[in-house]
């Protein structure tokens, strides 16, 4: 469909709009009387529907109905009351042009410089596990119409989906008017806002169409083990993932200085994005990617924990011993205790509240963000005197994401997060005497640990906290080779966990020959007699757990 080019010299420049007709519908009443009494203070006409009118006017402010409007009642139990040519040709008019100055004059429609709408309740009706039919009825059709024409016209009107605006747009009523700025600023966020909106719609359509494709083809059992998510099997080639965002910040640059950089924020969002930040200087690039690597290491273990990142790697990773009086201080003393040279200038991240016996331990060490999900008071007080390090709360309900999405050209990556981890009780004893319960619980710390480490992966541990590290090295016996330079002495009597298995036996002989008691790796390597004979040869028992866990 060819669309119509307008000649520029017909426009009329138009800066500042004043605001004297405004049409509010919106499902999220907040501050809702708090826009409505500051329009009618500013003599603005204001249009309504349903809800929203009865609101407005039984707080005393006029309000006229958009039945009125339109001649025509409200039909099919609400579902058509906006949808009409007297609202958007209000809503569409290009008041910089004369013929359309003169079509709104000869049928008798007016121009709405205001919209405020947001949308029926989708994601929070899905959320309350609300019957299909009460999920399909809280599909918008009219809302996203009026968002997207006012949008789409903001050089006349401005659209406002959030209460998060509202103090802007009162503002700009009592000083004259919105500006084109702030039009545009408000339409972009309303196009993202309709774009999360039928992304969710769409994502939970095609939830209900695999999940009727899995109870048609899959008896119960079946399904526990076979069902496919739809994130993977969108219909007709498009999938069920939303990848839009509202730009939260703007940050000083990128990766490099020389690169431009921005936080965006998903709707649904409960990790390092939403995290609350109490103190410090703003959060950089590099901060929040080295963050979201210290809470992926932390929050694998259940137990008290503290991970120390350094350019997405681990300085330090340690779990609290079982008799700590305090548990996350003793955690992160282990885990500083691992390479005390490289956490300088760290990230740190707690899986407990930090108390303030951690706090006076950190206040001694150049450390760039510490974020967990709380501060003791005495803590706070502790770490705020250092100017610059960044303190971050995590929400309440933080969670790791469930999918990973990594940007390719021409296109993105989504996978599970690896999340899975098999329990000693199913691992493979490859060679050598059974690990006491001990030692076992050593392997699995390291086993977890090792997931936070870049491929090739090898993790040292002791106690309950890493010794040595060996990562991102392109062959396993520089990680071995590496990992036990850092350890030093530490490294004899220590367990190791391998990423991946040892395609030889070269890389295994550098950690027995410092004194591993004991090993953890995947197995499934051609060349696992060769690894299994030196492990029995040196008398160290071996594992193999069938599950590897690269980290690029």
């Amino acid at each position: 469909m060819a669309v119509k080019s307008h000649d520029p010299s017909l426009y009329e420049h138009r800066d500042v709009v004043p605001v004297r007709r405004a049409l509010i519908s919106v499902s999220d009443k907040t501050r809702l009387l708090d826009l409505a009494a500051a329009l009618a203070e500013a003599g603005v006409e204001i249009v309504s529907t349903g809800s929203t009118a009865s609101t407005i006017r039984e707080a005393g402010h006029p309000v006229t109905d958009v039945s009125e409007v339109t001649g025509f009642a409200e039909a099919l139990d609400g579902r058509v009351k906006t949808l009409h040519p007297a609202v958007h040709s209000g809503l569409l008019a290009d008041l910089r042009l004369a013929d359309h100055r003169r079509q709104l004059e000869e049928l008798g429609f007016a121009p709405f410089e205001l919209v405020v709408v947001n949308l029926y309740p989708f994601d929070e009706t899905v959320a309350a596990g609300k019957p299909a039919a009460d999920i399909v009825e809280n599909v918008d059709i009219g809302g996203p119409a009026m968002v997207r024409a006012t949008a789409k016209n903001h050089a006349n009107a401005a659209i406002v989906v959030s209460p998060l605006r509202y103090d802007e747009v009162i503002e700009a009523v009592r000083t004259g008017g919105t500006t084109l700025e702030l039009r545009r600023s408000l339409a972009t966020e309303a196009f993202v806002h309709t774009a999360q909106y039928d992304a969710s719609v769409a994502n939970w359509f095609l939830e209900q169409e695999e999940r009727a494709w899995s109870d048609a083809t899959l008896d119960d059992d079946a399904q526990a083990d076979a069902s496919v998510d739809s994130i993977f099997e969108g219909a007709d080639g498009y999938v069920g993932y939303e990848v839009f965002g509202l730009r939260e910040a703007v940050l000083r640059y990128g990766e490099n200085s020389h690169q431009r950089g921005a936080l965006f924020t998903e709707s649904d969002g409960t990790g390092i994005a939403q995290a609350t930040q109490l103190h410090g200087k703003e959060m950089s690039y590099n901060n929040f990617v080295d963050a979201d690597a210290a809470l992926r290491a932390a929050f694998d273990h259940e137990r008290p924990a503290v991970a120390i990142i350094k350019h997405a790697n681990p300085c330090g990773i340690a779990v609290a011993p079982e008799d700590a009086a305090d548990p996350i201080a003793a955690a992160h003393e282990l885990a500083h205790a691992c390479d005390p040279v490289s956490a300088f200038g760290g990230v740190i991240a707690a899986n407990r509240v930090v108390t303030a016996q951690m706090a006076e331990t950190v206040s001694g060490i150049f450390t760039e963000v510490i974020v967990a999900p709380g501060f003791e008071p005495e803590a706070l007080a502790i770490l705020t005197r250092k100017k610059n390090v960044r303190l971050l709360v995590l929400p309440a309900d933080f969670a790791p994401n469930p999918v990973e999405l990594r940007q390719v050209s021409g296109g993105f990556l989504l996978q599970d997060a690896d999340r899975a981890f098999a329990p000693a009780a199913e691992w493979e004893l490859a060679t050598g005497e059974p690990a006491d319960a001990e030692t076992l619980a050593e392997l699995e710390f390291a086993w977890r640990a090792c997931r936070a480490v870049k491929s090739n992966a090898i993790l040292l541990t002791k106690d309950g906290a890493s010794v040595g590290v060996g990562m991102g090295q392109v062959n396993r016996v520089d990680s071995c080779r590496l990992a036990v330079e850092r350890a030093g002495e530490r490294a004899a009597g220590s367990v190791a966990a391998s990423d991946a298995f040892f395609p030889f036996a070269d890389g295994l002989q550098v950690l027995l020959d410092a004194g591993v008691r004991a090993v953890v790796q995947p197995g499934g390597s051609v060349r696992d007699p060769e690894v299994v004979e030196a492990a029995k040869a040196a008398g160290v028992t071996m594992y193999f757990t069938g599950e590897r866990h690269f980290f690029h």
